[in-house]
């Protein structure tokens, strides 16, 4: 994207509207919340969805009474809203649960005592750990790694991925979107390549979700998860798997749960309260789709159409903030690490790793924070990154991380801190 057509989107798109719909932001004043990858803000009507929640009808599902029946509605209404955002192509494809660590652990869990001859795990070194060390611990059931080496501009080549492939690949392990770097996954060519080699791909979209649509068919994964405190939603997690592969795991289930998706993957009872506050995050890009498409919101099940409007729409706004942050962070001298150049925007989301040379990371978020800016430092639970980047893992380096309530406004007000920080 260039600086033209940058400004057009930021311009078209209501940032400053979406804005008073955050409480959080209108009660933090001057902070700006620039560590968006550790956690999102929530809107208004998933405070509102919570309270709910927890005033009419906090009780337990499967009763025959009204409020227990409300909580079956409200798990019902929450899956159809989340296989609508994903593209699933069944409700019972959605999982509920504490978080994506969880969900990748227990796929990893059920792959693991049923490896045979295709024991081969292809993992990489730009992954969260989460999606690293959950799959390295088949080791003691047999698996054996091969590992996809991102390139120096940070990003996952298809290329370095085939020669890794044979008869014995089991599953390929990769991240939509790096949470440290912000680069993005070609996932429909890493999924033909896996698929041509027998094998299935599970995604890590935790990252790439507050930025982009989501589409499984599209994708052609086999496994996707996500956790909803990052794309403005309470602290929960969500799986979503091929219906045919989540019947054929052999999972922890209580006797009485039927061996069948979701119920088999839920284990035990998962927040009620959470999860209605997911279905509220589906609504609010319901609603932001059908105003960006000129209509007015009526309150049903939101349309995939129109989810998908909104994720574009966040997309092309976000990526006018990574071309400035982009700027201003060479404008002040700083080493940026994975994709640099402004052409590079369309590959990565508004989240960039970087270290000022001679100040120390922890030294510029704490200059940050006294001008009340949110941003973050350390290993960005990443540490075989941080090796790879040649960074001690102990200081790692600066994550800025945005998020479509960001305006360039605050940008500018990162940049006059770190450019102080570097006279002084």
């Amino acid at each position: 994207m260039n600086p033209e057509t940058a400004s057009r989107a930021s311009a078209a798109f209501p940032a400053q509207a979406l804005r008073e719909q955050f409480p959080a932001l209108l009660r933090a004043g001057s902070c700006c919340f620039f560590d968006n990858a550790a956690g999102a803000q929530v809107p208004q009507m998933v405070l509102d969805a919570v309270n709910q929640h927890l005033l009419e009808h906090n009780v337990q599902r499967g009763g025959r009474y009204r409020q227990s029946i409300a909580v079956d509605d409200m798990i019902r209404r929450a899956r159809e809203h989340v296989g609508t955002f994903v593209n699933a192509r069944r409700p019972e494809e959605v999982a509920f649960g504490m978080n994506a660590t969880s969900f990748i652990r227990l796929i990893s869990l059920a792959i693991g005592q049923g490896l045979g001859r295709r024991n081969e795990i292809v993992v990489t070194d730009l992954d969260h750990e989460a999606n690293v060390a959950t799959w390295l611990v088949l080791e003691r059931l047999g698996a054996t790694f091969r590992w996809w080496r991102m390139r120096e501009d940070g990003c996952l080549h298809t290329e370095d991925l085939r020669p890794l492939l044979s008869e014995r690949t089991r599953l390929v392990a990769c991240t939509l979107a790096s949470n440290a770097l912000g680069s993005v996954l070609a996932a429909r060519a890493t999924a033909d390549l896996t698929h041509a080699a027998g094998g299935e791909l599970f995604l890590d979209a935790v990252h790439y979700a507050p930025h982009a649509p989501i589409d499984v068919q599209a994708f052609d994964c086999d496994y996707l998860v996500c956790s909803g405190y990052k794309i403005f939603a309470p602290h929960m997690g969500f799986l979503w798997g091929r219906y045919e592969l989540l019947a054929q795991l052999d999972t922890f289930r209580e006797d009485f749960i039927p061996d069948a998706p979701p119920g088999k993957i839920e284990a035990g009872t998962f927040i009620y309260e959470n999860v209605a506050g997911m279905a509220a995050a589906i609504e609010y890009f319901g609603a932001l789709g059908a105003a960006l498409s000129g209509r007015s919101a009526d309150g049903a099940r939101p349309r995939r159409a129109e989810l998908c409007v909104a994720m574009e729409g966040i997309r092309s706004y976000e990526q006018g903030l990574s071309l400035r942050l982009l700027e201003l962070l060479e404008e002040c001298g700083a080493e940026i690490y994975g994709l640099r150049a402004a052409r590079g925007t369309a590959q990565r989301l508004p989240t960039v790793l970087f270290n000022l040379p001679g100040v120390a990371p922890a030294r510029v978020t704490e200059a940050a924070a006294r001008a009340d800016i949110g941003i973050r430092d350390g290993h960005m639970y990443a540490p075989r990154l941080m090796k790879r980047l040649g960074l001690a893992v102990d200081s790692g380096a600066v994550r800025v991380s945005l998020a479509h309530y960001n305006t360039a406004p605050e940008l500018e007000r990162l940049r006059t801190t770190l450019a102080q920080l570097r006279r002084s």
